[in-house]
């Protein structure tokens, strides 16, 4: 999973009270100190007070609960869960010791729930308002519905899901939260991010013309992420420790990291999705029993029905070039993102070093995401960002798809196609759905070979 910028647990890079006054003008910063409006809370507690579930206390998860504490000082913790209970008392630990007020941490033991299912135990208390989802990948459409279903507003991360019927299930979802009035928040902090919010508005406007190519890139070195297998443990255990490695649980490092990327084409393009796909990729230095089933490089040619086309590379392998973000051609210049750092544009006959427009990151989007979601619940304003969180993410899988099988994909292929790799688990001694072989590898996907 992506790292966030070097920064304290509970960055303050935009305070709330500016971002009210600049982003929903009086009648925000005068409805907040109202009464929150009603049927939004959950029964018998103040009014005021805005309490937050957090699924998944890795690491993603303290720092989005810290996010929201920050965003909004009459939040409450209320409630843990996960499925390790070291993991769950260190993020507990961290929250208290580094929350604005030590009193917004208040996670009494009969509210702190581990297992597979304490999801649900989660879902069914009457005194919680909001749900932070960060768990694994492949359990998000999962908890997404239940979440919905139980009336809790929710900030999930991204990728939202890890196969097509994943993202059926989300849009199913968002609709309904649509329909409940219920604030959604997608973790594609890209879309909170003032550069990319700038460069985007200005290709909006045709600065450099029609834009047909860009080139998509998430080349880094390795992820490490992985976990010893533990005597006596079972399979399915083992693969949830080590999430990353596994395409039921990830989606692959396309899906579950370069889901940003591609949101941001998606941005770029007016919410357009491609029409077809095509692409290779395997695994050269990603072998051996520690690295899963994952790949650890990939090439995705995809086209859309105005002819423009999107190349993307991904690559993990220590020692080589690096680059994360996008590079935009134009008929009448170029632009270029990097990362949540930088960014340029520059009109076709520019002097080398004359930009149209050139800036750095100067805010943390990780924040503002959550300052955002927080003021749409307090101020009951239009705030749903899962139905675009599924498109971008189906995005992503129907490339892993296409250089999977080796074969050409269709929108409509990847949005319809019946594989199911996650699996809602509720019991450790489950079976997984892909096992080890005897010297405890895993088999990858083999292009020409089969579905993915």
């Amino acid at each position: 999973m992506e790292k966030p910028p070097s920064s304290p647990v509970f960055p303050r890079s935009l305070p709330r009270r500016r971002f009210l006054e600049g982003s929903t003008a009086a009648t925000v910063s005068a409805a907040v100190a109202s009464a929150f409006p009603s049927g939004v809370h959950a029964q018998g507690k103040n009014v005021d007070e805005l309490r937050i579930a957090l699924i998944g206390c890795g690491g993603r998860g303290t720092g989005a609960a810290a996010q929201a504490l920050t965003a909004d000082d009459r939040t409450k913790l209320w409630v843990m869960a996960d499925v390790d209970p070291d993991s769950l008392e260190r993020s507990r630990q961290t929250l208290e010791k580094n929350a604005p007020d030590s009193k917004q941490v208040e996670v009494a033991p009969d509210r702190q729930f581990l297992g597979l299912d304490a999801y649900r135990q989660v879902m069914a208390r009457d005194d919680i308002d909001v749900v932070i989802l960060t768990t694994p990948p492949g359990f998000r459409p999962f908890h997404f519905e239940a979440a919905v279903k139980a009336g809790k507003h929710v900030f999930m991360e991204k990728p939202v899901a890890v196969d097509a019927p994943g993202v059926r299930r989300v849009l199913a979802a968002a609709a309904e939260a649509k329909a409940k009035n219920l604030k959604v928040g997608v973790g594609l902090n890209r879309r909170h991010s003032p550069i990319h919010q700038a460069c985007i508005a200005h290709l909006h406007e045709d600065v450099i013309g029609e834009l047909p190519l860009i080139q998509l890139y998430n080349c880094r070195s390795d992820v490490n992420k992985r976990q010893v297998r533990q005597p006596g443990e079972s399979e399915l255990k083992f693969q949830v420790r080590n999430w990353y490695y596994f395409t039921w649980l990830s989606g692959d490092f396309p899906v579950e990291q370069s889901v940003h990327e591609y949101d941001v084409v998606r941005w770029i393009k007016h919410e357009a999705n491609p029409v077809w796909c095509q692409g290779q990729g395997g695994r050269l230095v990603r072998t051996g029993p520690q690295n899963g089933q994952i790949y650890d490089h990939f090439l995705m040619e995809y086209h859309f029905a105005d002819g423009s086309q999107v190349i993307a590379q991904h690559r993990h392998i220590p020692g080589c070039w690096t680059f994360f973000g996008e590079r935009i051609s134009g008929t009448k210049g170029k632009a270029e993102l990097a990362f949540k750092r930088s960014g340029f544009i520059q009109k076709a006959g520019s002097a080398e070093g004359e930009f149209f427009w050139k800036e750095v990151e100067k805010e943390n989007s990780y924040q503002l995401e959550h300052d955002r979601l927080f003021a749409a619940i307090r101020e009951d304003l239009p705030h749903n960002e899962a139905e675009r969180g599924a498109y971008s993410t189906l995005f992503a899988i129907m490339g892993r798809m296409a250089s999977y099988t080796g074969q050409e994909i269709t929108w409509e292929q990847a949005l319809n196609d019946e594989t199911q790799l996650a699996r809602d688990f509720q019991s450790w001694e489950e079976e997984p759905p892909v096992l080890p072989n005897a010297d405890l590898t895993y088999d990858p996907y083999l292009p020409g070979r089969g579905k993915a």
